[in-house]
């Protein structure tokens, strides 16, 4: 963002938020619920994908919280909160993705769609066109999984170990039929088909979830537009995820 004089509109998204009200006193920063410039959201991964789930498009802050995050010397909550204010904060597009349910119902992630069993005991099988192409006749595991970018370095690698930087990615979760995953263009239609369930479908750390049983049919695309957020590459620090990691 641009410095500017005028006040920052912010609304607030995530946990321990007394603690980020408390950093925001004596900055240009107005805390409102309605038309806010941009999301402040205070926490983790899930506290960013919770603000676009109820801010969907509106510009994002992600700041980690320091009860839980431990940082790097120079990511403190205070350092970032200044960078905002001076418009020194590096903007990124996050990529969408819309899954289109049987009954057409969609929804959105900037994550990673899911496909899962239902039944922790019985695996789901599914059928995978890419566009027009066959691409699995059947698949026999827990699920698949398509993710963005950004989402490439959770659960979907976590299935993979592997990440990437542009395109979406396909991988199926513990397969019987096929170990492999797929990059391919952003442009990319995935169709997909239960060939037995039950199974759920999922969206980012959403607690909405879309029953499907045999014979249903849906869609994962790439969404419209996509999601401005600053500082990524702060709250991305590799330094701060060491400390992480090391529980410090």
């Amino acid at each position: 963002m641009c410095a500017t004089k005028a006040a920052i509109r912010a609304a607030l998204c995530g946990r321990h938020l007394d603690d980020l009200r408390r950093r925001l006193k004596g900055l240009p920063i107005e805390v409102v619920t309605e038309a806010p410039d941009i999301v402040l959201c205070y926490g983790g991964d899930g506290s960013l994908l919770g603000a676009e789930r109820v801010w969907p498009g509106v510009p994002k802050c992600p700041i980690r919280d320091v009860r839980r995050n431990p940082k790097c010397p120079v990511h403190g909550e205070e350092q970032v909160l200044a960078m905002l204010v001076q418009g020194e904060l590096r903007a990124s597009s996050l990529l969408r993705l819309q899954a289109e349910a049987p009954d057409g119902t969609c929804l959105h992630a900037i994550n990673d769609v899911a496909i899962a069993k239902q039944n922790a005991a019985s695996a789901v099988r599914t059928r995978v066109w890419l566009g027009d192409e066959l691409f699995q006749p059947q698949n026999i595991g827990d699920g698949l999984l398509v993710a963005t970018p950004f989402g490439s370095t959770g659960y979907y690698q976590s299935i993979t170990r592997g990440f990437f930087r542009t395109g979406i990615g396909l991988a199926f979760n513990n397969s019987m039929t096929w170990q492999g995953y797929i990059v391919m263009p952003a442009e990319t239609l995935i169709r997909v088909e239960i060939l037995r369930g039950p199974a759920l479908l999922l969206v980012d750390n959403d607690p909405m979830r879309i029953c499907l049983q045999d014979g249903d049919r849906l869609t994962i695309r790439r969404g419209e537009g996509t999601t401005t957020v600053y500082g990524m590459d702060i709250f991305r620090c590799r330094d701060c995820y060491r400390l992480r990691q090391d529980g410090v």
